[in-house]
């Protein structure tokens, strides 16, 4: 068995000297740059990685943080007390992958074939603001909003035309969203009407909701492809 895994390990790879075919050979596996992306803004448990990537099986993930830990690209750790759970995080080399995942998101988005309105984890739509953010746009405005998906806290901050989006509490953010990652990337980026997401109980917004219409003013999607 153990000589039948390295053979098809073997297989798979490029045998190819680029730096390009190298990378592939180790984050090419399906799921493996998803698994990656769902890293990105900090630690999660194995159960929060299933959680977010709701077509992945509990044995392919096993497989895909394997072969990541094996490459360098993930570690695991024990968070200490009170938590004690085990949990999976990005290695410094791994974090230093985020321009590369961000680029292909704002190369992809201009497919004629991708479809915006399938789920969203609440980590890819935080990512995509950091993908999609123009600092050209932001001059001149200040303003924080805070994110909760579920039991999910995120923030996002504009400040001299710079944007930060992560996870955790915001202090005293001037607005407040609640609701489903889908539908703040139908406001931000499909341009639905705030009004309408909040009729529909897709949205909540306590505080300034100007500020989530200027972070939504900020975002215009690309044309896409010939």
């Amino acid at each position: 068995m153990e000589l039948e895994n390295i053979t098809k390990q073997t297989s798979r790879r490029y045998d190819d000297a680029c730096a390009t075919a190298h990378a592939l050979d180790l984050i090419g596996e399906r799921w493996a740059m998803l698994v990656m992306r769902e890293l990105m803004l900090g630690p999660r448990r194995f159960s929060d990685l299933r959680a977010s990537l709701s077509g992945l099986s509990a044995n392919v993930l096993t497989q895909r943080l394997e072969g990541l830990e094996a490459a360098g690209v993930v570690r695991r750790r024990k968070l200490p007390p009170p938590a004690s759970v085990q949990v999976y995080e990005l290695t410094e080399w791994g974090l230093e992958a985020e321009p590369v995942l961000l680029a292909l998101g704002r190369w992809a988005v201009r497919s004629p074939q991708h479809d915006p309105t399938l789920p969203f984890s609440p980590v890819s739509l935080m990512l995509s603001l950091r993908a999609k953010f123009e600092a050209a746009r932001a001059q001149g405005l200040a303003f924080e909003i805070a994110f909760r998906f579920g039991e999910e806290a995120f923030r996002a901050a504009v400040k001299d035309g710079a944007l930060t989006a992560e996870r955790g509490e915001a202090e005293a953010p001037d607005a407040e969203v609640f609701g489903s990652p889908s539908a703040l990337a139908a406001l931000l980026y499909g341009k639905v009407p705030l009004e309408a997401l909040e009729a529909e109980g897709a949205l909540t917004v306590h505080g300034d909701r100007a500020a989530l219409l200027r972070l939504a003013d900020l975002y215009e999607m690309p044309p896409k492809a010939g």
